[in-house]
């Protein structure tokens, strides 16, 4: 099931996306739904998605939103080669958060911040959304925690995130993270996915790989993360991105105004946003 939250007749709502159509759902939002745990049956009548101003799927997340960095072979060796801040010295998980006011809507603009960002970049993720309370959960039990996945832009200012110790300012800055278009209910994709992830820039493909790549797997980071937090329902784990992005060509190829990013995610879809 592919799930949206969308914009109709000035009023923030939850549906299921089925083609070119919306059925609408009797909540709030989409956390609402998430700590409901289950779809109600849709009420209302259906719209067309051509009617609608689609919005990220979690808007406004509750909590900042979780990372994994350098979690793809191929592009901690393309990360390493660009600044040796890049270089994992342990084989162990990075982690760090992306600090998020409200998400960037598929169709949305991406902020350059003209005069603070000089290296815009992107990243191409699948985003992992947690179902219900997560603590202590093993890696087996894992799959059973999530509620289903999305596409993350993983948008980076690579002097702010080289310049600093660690990468939070980097990676927060408004505007940088789109999400969406949907979210694609866990039961409708095998676990652990393995699925291909691309971005294009202005329709030249840039990044071409696959989600069973990731050096630190799905259910290790849920059981990673929750031996020592409590991880609640909504919460969003961006799992890393593949080599191909640009900072990783040479000479690096970033983005400026006008750009157009196209993450695209196999069973998901694709998130299309324009560089501002």
């Amino acid at each position: 099931m592919k799930l949206i939250t969308y914009r109709y007749s000035g009023k923030e709502a939850v549906g299921i996306l089925e083609g070119e159509t919306v059925r609408p759902l009797p909540v709030n939002s989409m956390v609402e739904l998430i700590e409901s745990g289950g779809i109600p049956a849709p009420t209302g009548e259906t719209l067309l998605l051509a009617d609608v101003e689609l919005l990220a799927p979690i808007p406004r997340p509750r909590q900042d939103v979780i990372c994994l960095g350098i979690n793809y072979k191929a592009h901690a060796d393309e990360a390493a080669g660009y600044d040796a801040a890049f270089i994992k010295e342990k084989p162990i998980p990075i982690y760090f958060s992306k600090r998020v006011c409200e998400a960037v809507a598929p169709g949305g603009m991406i902020q350059s911040h003209p005069g603070l960002v000089e290296r815009l970049d992107y990243e191409a993720e699948l985003a992992v959304i947690i179902g219900k309370t997560a603590k202590n959960v093993s890696a087996a039990q894992a799959a059973d925690y999530i509620f289903g996945y999305t596409i993350l832009n993983d948008v980076s200012a690579r002097v702010l995130q080289t310049s600093h110790k660690q990468w939070y300012f980097g990676k927060s800055l408004d505007g940088f993270t789109p999400i969406g278009p949907c979210i694609v209910t866990a039961d409708e994709i095998a676990f652990p996915p393995a699925l291909p992830i691309r971005a294009r820039v202005n329709g030249e493909l840039r990044q071409d790989s696959t989600t069973d790549l990731l050096i630190t797997g799905i259910a290790d980071i849920i059981a990673e993360l929750s031996s020592g937090m409590t991880l609640l329902p909504g919460t969003i784990i961006a799992t890393g991105t593949p080599s191909g992005v640009g900072m990783g060509f040479d000479p690096p190829r970033f983005l400026k105004s006008g750009d157009v990013l196209e993450c695209e995610i196999g069973g998901i879809g694709v998130l299309r946003n324009t560089v501002d």
